[in-house]
């Protein structure tokens, strides 16, 4: 072989392979490193939505819970006596058992009253010592909190007990005394609720089957092995304890939400010997750990099958590159042993074998490549010929061409040239909500929609359909003159593109149709108008075909509206903020009788309802809320901007506004109440030996006298007064027990104005005399 063939050979294949190479091991690396991310990342993902899942059944329960024990109908219970006599009532505290039933199948509910000494459960009533759940009161009694969870492992004799006591509190674990107890997590509220060292009346013990709540978790077998812990790092939703396989994983995990205070992550790790990665999130609920383990091995098997792949389309390039480089050497080689021939009368060089080179069959063979790579071109120029369709149409729409461009280049597009009249058709979907489609396939089923429009009519009656924004364009040809029969014809065309559309999608669109015109340089302000007809159906509602001279023009708004809008807007602020649903409800419905009654034009409802929208956004702010917490993104004004139908904005202001708003309302109401509560109380403690009474209460913190002695009894159990007595009381006893006073000093240190009352009021609560209870003491 010639040296400089040679030579050129080997610079071709070092060209020609290198950047294979280079490529081929980027792309692998690359991939493998997104595909572990990935896989991480959804394992993740599904922890996630296993957790959400999880706590959207404890949440639920937990409102439902809260409900019943605010009813009037236990309220009232637990402060009188039952007997098994009283079967109205029993029957009546039993069904409320049952309605919770319908948040998740519960395992056992028991009502407890303490001084009563009765318990009502879903199947049964009776004494207290009648029901195995006399050996958790005593350990119950002892937390702080009115709200915890209590889970029991069956592996594991003692029970691990998260306590939550609502917004503000803080989390705590309590490892209470042994007791036997079925593989249940249970829920238990204080009665009444409120987080203080008085003994409760009673309680509400929710028992719930493990094995419920392991139905949430993900079976994936791609997620690998899934399972919880509670705060001890014990299995209590899944059996799969697997014999202590991952208990140090469990500690590793539990070190590192310790040290780095995150409440979610993933690493690798090795469990007997195998390679897995690790995925964890902490539940800000409760304190449990939901944890997913796959195999390394499982998630690097789609990288090996990519490194395969890789590898194998590598040597194949690189064989083609070979060949490739050996042929084209040799012909490029060609041409130069020819010229060397005509060049200083030397003879061309040959090759090993001694046979010349063909130099011209080389040219020759170029000229012919040419040739066919032209013929290509026109294939491909075909190809891209409806591209370019829609282009032009767009520019059209958009009023980038002219009506001369349009002549000279129209032809080009084979566009129909016949016509007496167009039309515009605008087609938009409705909504995505409540459908199978999600919002994120909105530009997807826009597509189908122009490929359904494209296949159903006829090129002869229409321009290339196209994509603007959010809609779907046609613009129609055709032969008629009558304006009666056009008007007919495109609303035929209309109505048949969205009864396919309902047919093959099932999604809900309106078509907005404009005036017919002549000249094609009006295409776009046709356009508009049948874009402005599609706003009609903030009035006339969706599903509808509506033709741009059906709009009705738009009126003078009369000055007395708004007045009247503005009215019925406080009306409605004011029972938002007494929490009425039915009033708001009915305010909300005259509003909207009113703008009906109006019949405003459609451009004019979305600046009234923006108004009330900023009215509801001023109410939580005047609590002191941030909009966007409270509200969500689903709540914002570009939200309801892209609202196209009056239905849908009732709808939504009902749906993501009105009951959020009642809801934080109640929330800071609540606070409130327990807020003050606990400045009385701690007044009582600190000038129980001084002259008080709830008037000067309510001078010291800035309240009505009467609404501070509702706000106390309904918080405390007890009213001011005899909260007072009781406190007196207790500091009494202590001195009678520990101290020498007399009792007259003793009455004197409490303020009272001679011993006769304190003694009085001494037997009236502890149902002796002070000088007897210290001899018993004594």
């Amino acid at each position: 072989m010639p040296k400089y063939l040679l030579r050129l050979l080997c610079f071709t294949m070092i060209l020609g392979a290198l950047p294979v190479i280079v490529i081929g091991s980027v792309s692998y690396t690359i991939a493998s490193q997104d595909i572990e991310q990935k896989v991480r990342e959804s394992n993740l993902q599904i922890l996630h939505q296993t957790q959400m899942r999880v706590e959207q059944v404890l949440r639920s329960l937990q409102l439902s819970s809260i409900q019943y024990v605010n009813s009037p109908l236990v309220l009232q219970a637990m402060k009188q006596p039952l007997d098994s006599s009283e079967f109205q009532q029993i029957r009546d505290l039993t069904s409320g058992f049952n309605n919770l039933q319908a948040v998740t199948n519960i395992d056992q509910a028991y009502l407890v009253n303490l001084d009563e000494d009765w318990v009502v459960s879903m199947r049964s009533f009776g004494k207290l010592d009648d029901f195995s759940i006399r050996d958790r009161i005593g350990s119950y009694l002892k937390y702080t909190n009115s709200l915890f969870w209590v889970t029991q492992n069956v592996n594991s004799a003692k029970e691990s007990v998260h306590v939550s006591a609502g917004v503000g509190d803080s989390t705590q674990e309590i490892v209470p005394t042994l007791i036997s107890s079925d593989n249940v997590v249970s829920m238990v509220f204080k009665i009444p609720m409120m987080p203080t060292n008085v003994k409760p009346k009673g309680f509400l013990v929710i028992d719930i089957s493990d094995t419920e709540l392991s139905s949430y978790l993900s079976r994936n077998t791609n997620s690998g092995d899934m399972y919880v812990l509670d705060r001890d790092q014990k299995f209590f939703l899944n059996d799969m304890e697997q014999n202590g396989k991952y208990t140090a994983l469990n500690e590793e995990i539990q070190e590192k939400v310790q040290v780095t205070g995150e409440s979610e992550g993933f690493f690798n790790a090795e469990v007997e010997g195998n390679q897995v990665a690790v995925s964890y999130r902490q539940s800000q609920l409760n304190g449990w750990l939901y944890v997913s383990v796959v195999s390394l091995g499982q998630i690097t098997a789609q990288s090996q099958k990519i490194a395969l792949v890789t590898g194998v389309a590598t040597l194949v390039m690189l064989g083609l590159t070979g060949l490739v480089a050996f042929y084209g050497s040799r012909r490029m080689y060609s041409p130069i042993s020819r010229l060397l021939q005509f060049t200083k009368g030397l003879d061309s060089p040959v090759d090993s074998k001694g046979r010349r080179q063909d130099e011209f069959s080389y040219i020759e063979e170029r000229l012919s490549t040419l040739f066919s790579s032209e013929q290509t071109m026109r294939e491909q120029m075909k190809g891209q010929h409806v591209h370019l369709q829609e282009f032009f149409m767009t520019k059209l729409l958009t009023g980038k061409i002219s009506e001369e461009d349009f002549r000279y280049q129209g032809d080009l597009y084979d566009f129909p040239t016949n016509w007496s009249s167009l039309g515009v058709l605008t087609l938009q979907m409705d909504t995505i909500e409540g459908t199978r489609y999600e919002e994120q396939d909105r530009d997807l089923l826009l597509f189908a929609v122009n490929n359904i429009v494209g296949e159903w009519l006829p090129p002869e009656i229409r321009f290339t359909p196209v994509m603007i924004d959010d809609a779907q364009v046609t613009v129609l040809a055709s032969e008629l003159h009558d304006e009666l029969q056009l008007k007919e014809w495109m609303h035929t065309q209309a109505e048949g593109i969205r009864e396919r559309v309902v047919t093959y999608l099932n999604l809900p669109v309106s078509i907005g149709i404009s005036r017919s015109y002549r000249a094609i340089g009006d295409t776009p302000q046709a356009y508009q108008e049948s874009r402005e007809a599609l706003q009609g159906r903030v009035s006339l509602g969706s599903r509808i075909i509506l033709h741009y001279e059906d709009i009705q023009p738009r009126g003078q708004t009369e000055a007395a509206l708004y007045t009247q809008l503005r009215m019925i807007e406080d009306q409605l602020a004011s029972a938002l903020k007494q929490g009425d649903e039915e009033k708001v409800d009915a305010y909300f419905t005259q509003y909207l009788g009113l703008l009906a009654d109006k019949k405003l034009h459609f451009s004019e409802y979305p600046a009234i309802m923006v108004q009330l929208l900023s009215r509801v956004y001023q109410l939580v702010q005047e609590q002191g809320g941030d909009v966007a917490e409270v509200l969500g993104e689903k709540a914002s004004m570009a939200r309801l901007l892209k609202l196209s139908t009056l239905d849908e904005m009732t709808n939504w202001f009902r749906k993501r506004l009105f009951q959020p708003v009642i809801h934080f309302w109640r929330e800071q109401e609540e606070s409130q109440y327990m807020n003050i509560a606990r400045r009385m109380i701690r007044l009582i403690e600190e000038r129980y030996d001084r002259e008080l009474s709830l008037e000067a209460c309510a001078e010291e913190l800035n309240f009505h006298p009467v609404y501070l002695s509702r706000v106390f009894k309904k918080e405390a159990g007890v009213n001011f007064t005899e909260y007072l007595a009781e406190y007196r009381m207790e500091k009494a006893k202590t001195w009678l027990q520990t101290t020498d006073l007399k009792i007259s000093e003793i009455a004197e240190k409490l303020n009272y104005t001679n011993p006769t009352a304190f003694i009085r009021t001494f037997r009236k609560i502890t149902g002796t005399t002070p000088g007897k209870y210290r001899e018993q003491q004594r």
